[in-house]
C-alpha cells in the first residue's frame, strides 16, 4: 500500500469540486458567468462570432486570478507586490556611508549668524542676487 504524501506541506490543496480547489471553482464559476452575460447580452447587438471571442476575453482574467500562483503568491498577493515594487518603492536606491563615531569626534562647527531683515528693511545700498537679475 502506498501512500501520497507531498515533499512540501505547504503545497498542499483541498479538492472540493471537480479536483479543482474552493478559490478554483469559485473563479471559474465567476468566469462562466462572466462569458453568459456578455453573450447574453452581446448577441443581439454584434453577432454570434464577435461575442464568442468577447466572451472569452471577459471571462480570462477571472479564470486565470483563480489558477495563477507566482512564487507561492496568489494572484491578488502577486499584484499588491507588483504595485508596491512599481510604484511605492523608490527605484533608485542611494547608499550615504555616515561615520557616527568620526561625526562625534569632531569639533562642533561655530554657526554663523545670518541677518535677519523684516520686509521693507533692508539696508541701503544692499543689492541681493534677485534684484541684480531683474535688471
Amino acid at each position: 500500500m502506498e501512500v501520497k504524501i507531498n515533499k512540501e506541506i505547504r503545497d498542499y490543496t483541498e479538492s472540493m469540486f471537480f479536483g479543482l480547489s474552493l478559490r478554483q471553482f469559485v473563479f471559474s464559476v465567476l468566469a462562466c458567468l462572466i462569458a453568459v452575460g456578455v453573450y447574453f447580452g452581446l448577441r443581439p447587438l454584434l453577432g454570434l462570432e464577435i461575442t464568442s471571442w468577447l466572451c472569452i476575453l471577459a471571462a480570462f482574467p477571472f479564470a486565470v486570478i483563480g489558477f495563477l500562483k507566482y512564487n507561492g503568491m496568489t494572484a491578488e498577493r502577486f499584484l499588491l507586490a507588483w504595485f508596491r515594487s512599481t510604484f511605492l518603492i523608490p527605484k533608485v536606491l542611494t547608499f550615504g556611508n555616515t561615520n557616527v563615531y568620526y561625526r562625534l569626534l569632531q569639533e562642533p562647527k561655530q554657526k554663523q549668524k545670518t541677518p535677519f531683515h523684516r520686509r521693507g528693511s533692508r539696508k541701503k545700498g544692499v543689492k541681493r542676487k534677485h534684484d541684480q537679475n531683474a535688471k
